[in-house]
């Protein structure tokens, strides 16, 4: 072993060229590892949407958008709301027990596929593949639909037809109801799109 001292201009360039390299691997590795992060966009994306329904009156809707998708608000009327028990003998699922978990939460499996029976809120995408529905909110005859037509939407690319709970009329191409998204009140006229735990 030397006993040999070590030159100080040697040990200051040595102690300079460890922190330079210490702090290279660090600029290095921060952005490595915040790709790991979702951005903001994406945070945006999956993000919940609260809406304010105060202004909605009976046999309106509003659209908002969740993950990309058209969300329909509607509220129905005390007369809409008692054509849908009628309508149970046309639908393919009317009590929303095909893939429940995955369509309609519990609290919406009901009559009105919803928390409160004069506010529907689905996601306005045709579950056969994906197309948007079109309002057909009045009553009677209209072209493609049939005579005795309640109200509700057409999807103009098959021909599928939903009700105004999203429920799907039988022999159409669509298999299932329209999607619920989980959701909750905040207040009396404020609703929360996306998430629905308390």
């Amino acid at each position: 072993m030397s006993d040999t001292p070590i030159d100080s201009s040697k040990r200051t360039w040595i102690i300079t060229s460890a922190c330079a390299g210490a702090v290279g691997g660090v600029a290095t590795a921060v952005p490595f590892v915040s790709t790991f992060q979702p951005s903001e966009k994406a945070k945006a994306a999956g993000a919940a949407v609260e809406v304010d329904i105060s202004a909605l009156k009976p046999g309106e809707k509003v659209t908002v958008e969740w993950r990309g998708k058209p969300v329909w608000i509607i509220k129905r009327s005390p007369e809409q709301l008692a054509e849908l028990p009628a309508l149970d003998g046309q639908l393919a699922d009317p009590q929303s027990q095909r893939k429940p978990s995955e369509l309609t939460p519990e609290y919406a499996r009901n009559e009105y596929r919803s928390i409160k029976p004069e506010i529907m809120v689905a996601v306005g995408i045709c579950t056969h593949l994906g197309c948007s529905p079109v309002d057909k909110l009045q009553a009677g005859p209209q072209p493609s639909l049939p005579d005795d037509w309640k109200g509700g939407f057409l999807c103009p690319c098959h021909g599928s037809t939903f009700d105004l709970a999203g429920r799907v009329f039988k022999n159409k191409p669509a298999p299932d109801n329209l999607e619920v998204p989980p959701h909750k009140y905040l207040s009396e006229t404020k609703l929360l799109i996306g998430e629905d735990k308390a």
